[in-house]
């Protein structure tokens, strides 16, 4: 029987990938924490937890008639960023992938409502909410890492279906996996003429004071372990436009109990800007007797509720995350 070993939000924006004295120059000369966190993460966690494989909730990664999942039994190549080439370019990646993970969590897709393909074609782009990740996390450790698309077309419980495929794979594989929610909390960035003026890690650079409100209370809701009260505010979330309508925690939570988890959050970051939008590194361990198993349940593909639009449909550029 296979399991979750441990789940974590983390920021990929391509701030981390700049030289340091780059950073340095847009952080009010110092450096910003999510590279010392995701230093540290890689300690404490990536080069110490018993695990098999990582899936990556990749936010960047939008389709659009279902969710995608990787299926090559390796990837490797040179990335360079079609949003932002002069901070992004030439990147290496190389790691195995799990293709077994991932055609099995086709297998659960229908008993939940939903549509998850497996793609093994060599070819399939990758996103830097993936590589940015596996650049500081991964490399060097030789372990399995897979991604998971943002379908721009699914509302907030369509993300909680496909979570819950994810997490039936898991449990009926041997495999011990870490989730990664790759993406951002609020996700609204300034106007191009004004950016510039907000690219330090100062939280009041933050779009507007909801947002960074809004924020703020759910990481001390994830700091606390009370999943259930996000997942409950939702809609109240939605007004300050999460990344990919925060697509990567909610597949995420599906996977793992939603609100029967109550596993704590614990920092690997401060709570920091980048040109409006809210970036955090939160890791939730394995809580004793295991995270959640995801809700047993079986839905219909034709569930009326979600036929028509609704006020959180993702649109393409929202599911996309451009540049953060």
């Amino acid at each position: 029987m296979g399991k979750v070993v441990g789940a974590a939000i983390l920021a990929h924006v391509p701030t981390i990938m700049l030289p340091q004295d780059v950073r340095f120059d847009l952080n009010d000369g110092k450096e910003i924490s999510l590279v010392p966190g995701l230093k540290r993460f890689r300690s404490d966690v990536m080069e110490v937890l018993d695990y098999d494989t990582v899936v990556v909730l990749d936010s960047h990664w939008a389709t659009t008639v279902e969710f995608v999942i990787t299926a090559q039994a390796e990837r490797s190549g040179l990335f360079t960023s079609e949003e932002l080439p002069r901070g992004m370019s030439q990147i290496p990646y190389a790691f195995r992938g799990d293709p077994e993970l991932a055609r099995a969590v086709a297998n659960y897709d229908e008993k939940n409502g939903t549509w998850v393909t497996p793609i093994s074609d060599p070819h399939l782009p990758i996103f830097y909410a993936t590589v940015n990740l596996w650049h500081y996390l991964g490399r060097g450790l030789d372990k399995r890492w897979v991604s998971m698309s943002v379908c721009q077309t699914a509302t907030t419980d369509d993300f909680l279906r496909a979570g819950r495929a994810l997490g039936e794979a898991i449990r009926d594989s041997d495999r011990n996996v870490l989730l990664l929610a790759s993406g951002a909390l609020s996700h609204t960035f300034y106007k191009l003429r004004d950016l510039r003026k907000h690219e330090s890690s100062d939280p009041k650079h933050i779009y507007s004071e909801g947002a960074r409100l809004a924020d703020l209370e759910r990481i001390e809701w994830m700091k606390q372990g009370d999943h259930k009260r996000i997942l409950d505010t939702m809609p109240e979330f939605k007004k300050f436009k999460p990344e990919a309508n925060f697509s990567h925690w909610l597949t995420m939570a599906g996977a793992t109990g939603e609100e029967a988890n109550t596993a704590r959050g614990v920092m690997y970051s401060e709570y920091e800007n980048s040109i409006g939008t809210g970036q955090v590194h939160v890791y939730f361990p394995e809580p004793e007797g295991g995270f959640p198993l995801p809700k047993d349940v079986t839905l219909s593909r034709d569930d009326p509720s979600d036929s028509a639009p609704t006020a959180d449909t993702a649109d393409t550029a929202d599911a996309r995350g451009s540049a953060a």
